[in-house]
């Protein structure tokens, strides 16, 4: 009997070393490495047994399913982080583009139009342009207090046009510009045109940091480190079998969804927030495609300017009687004066009505409806990932769990049926998960940052669709780069962006990171936590 162990042990080393010979690149082919101590406790993770992996590779084995599993996560996570990525980009691309586009069509229209009386007052329009530049990109613009002073300014040069006559002292015509709402000089077009811009600028700014905030939570995410309890649990499945010479056997679905759910269980909280910030980009897609298109806003804004143009100069005899009976009478100029000022304002006939013509090229090569109806696809794939991604591991063909035949599976132990029910996703589930020991009591407080990140973008996406302005989240500072799990030591998980838009602390709330090493700071800090946590459910409830 002693005899035929020590030959099927022998028959079992063989065809363990034949297959780790050609698996690493380290020299394990070398018997003095294999231990013929067919017992196996010398194996700290992989089941008693005949074996003939030695401490060292089994120590091997423990690094390559560490490295592997970060692998898959990466691998799925990649496609989903390089989409958002694309597309802000490309969004981000459009919407400047499309402003160049606007101020060039405006500029090339009116210098034609009104040639150079159109040249002497350009600053004011060019001034437009810079300030809703600025608003998109982050700047403290209050896009109706910007637009009541472009009008208020246009009426006061347009006031001095049409009355060439006079002579208008700064003061008075501080005076005209209060009568810009009561007088209505150029029509509905400011009323309408405001409510178009500040609804557009808002879902346009808004959504494209939403795409940006997606990206970055993916890439931070993604960055898993598992526990020592999952680095156990991930060897015992992936290569404790192949000590056993069971090199071709998968592990069983159950088993591996169990491993995976308890690796990812943090990952797994991640999924409300997510399918509600997901859901909320969706709704301002909705937006994007409605009367608020910003592309149907922007490109005729020089015909409506215009038009306004058109009804101060139709209405100026009105405008300026009702003005003097406000303002009170002005100065004339003296006759050789009034008529230079006439003859140099070259304003003493109808302006000339714009005849449209064609139009810059599309910006960014492309239209907004195309943009969005692509975009709102991938958002709609992008649902319910992290509760998805364990399973997606596990019918990845490298791991092929999910195609093998319920008895012909490694159950962690065996080759042979896995018993155990599937737990639930989430870390508090795993608080009964038969293959990895979580502690269910110390949630990963970089998921945790991400959460909340998305939980303020979706408050900010839901003010966005009902037309009220929203804070700039200053997505200027770079990545930290901190990974999920003890830390991050994986070279593919701090992958450098130009923005960080996860840091859901303001300006107005940074902490001196040079105080995080006391434990008065340490204790502010989860004071502040609980306190922002708490304040932010509240705000959900309150929307809701």
């Amino acid at each position: 009997m002693a005899l035929k162990a020590e030959v099927a042990a022998r028959s079992l080393l063989s065809q363990c070393s034949t297959f780790l010979c050609a698996s690493f690149k380290y020299s394990l082919c070398n018997f003095k490495l294999f231990t013929l101590n067919f017992s196996g406790d010398h194996l700290k993770v992989c089941p008693q047994g005949y074996t003939c992996c030695s401490q060292e590779m089994e120590e091997k084995y423990s690094q390559q399913s560490k490295h592997d599993f970060r692998n898959a996560v990466v691998e799925f996570s990649n496609h989903l982080q390089t989409t958002f990525s694309s597309r802000y980009k490309k969004f981000d691309e459009f919407f400047k583009e499309l402003l160049e586009n606007a101020e060039k069509s405006l500029n090339d229209m009116f210098l034609r139009t009104y040639g150079r009386l159109y040249m002497q007052n350009s600053e004011l329009f060019k001034d437009l342009f810079i300030e809703l530049k600025r608003y998109y990109v982050g700047g403290n613009v209050n896009l109706e207090e910007m637009l009541n002073d472009f009008w208020a300014r246009l009426l006061e040069r347009m006031f001095r046009l049409v009355n060439p006559q006079y002579h208008f002292t700064d003061e008075y015509l501080e005076c005209v510009s209060k009568y810009t709402e009561q007088l209505k000089p150029f029509g509905d077009v400011p009323r309408k045109l405001k409510l178009q811009v500040t609804r557009a600028f808002v879902a346009a700014r808004t959504f494209a940091q939403g795409l940006a905030v997606a990206r970055d939570v993916v890439t931070k995410v993604s960055a898993v480190n598992p526990t020592p309890q999952g680095e156990r649990a991930l060897l015992k499945m992936m290569y404790c079998p192949y000590c056993r010479g069971l090199v071709t056997v998968r592990p069983c679905y159950n088993y591996c969804f169990n491993v995976m759910r308890g690796c990812l269980a943090n990952q797994g909280d991640l999924d409300t927030e997510w399918n509600n910030f997901i859901d909320s980009m969706l709704m301002v897609a909705e937006r994007l495609e409605g009367p608020f298109n910003i592309e149907s806003v922007m490109d005729p804004i020089d015909v409506k300017i215009s038009d306004a143009i058109m009804n101060m100069q139709e209405n100026s005899v009105q405008v300026s009687q009702k003005v003097f009976q406000g303002c009170g009478q002005p100065k004339t100029l003296t006759q050789g004066r009034a008529s230079r000022s006439v003859s140099e304002s070259g304003f003493s006939a109808r302006f000339r009505p714009y005849n449209p013509e064609e139009r810059p090229t599309t910006a960014a090569g492309t239209s907004l409806d195309r943009l969005v109806t692509d975009v709102k696809e991938k958002l709609k794939q992008a649902k319910k990932f992290w509760s998805s991604l364990p399973g997606n591991i596990c019918n990845d063909e490298k791991m092929a769990a999910g195609r093998v035949i319920e008895d012909e599976c490694w159950n962690g132990s065996a080759k042979s049926r896995y018993i155990f029910a599937v737990t639930g996703n989430g870390l508090a589930n795993q608080v009964n998960n038969p293959e990895v020991e979580v502690d269910i009591t110390k949630p990963d407080m970089v998921i945790r940052q991400q959460i909340m990140a998305l939980r303020v973008m979706t408050n900010k996406m839901k003010n966005a669709y009902n037309g009220n302005d929203v804070d700039f989240l200053d997505i200027s500072d770079e990545s930290s780069g901190e990974g999920s799990g003890s830390g991050c030591e994986f070279q593919q998980c701090s992958p450098e962006f130009e923005f960080n838009v996860t840091e859901v602390t303001g300006k107005t709330n940074k902490i001196d990171k040079n105080t995080n090493t006391s434990a008065a700071a340490s204790i502010g800090l989860s004071q502040a936590a609980l306190f922002f946590s708490i304040l932010f459910l509240a705000m959900q409830r309150q929307w809701r």
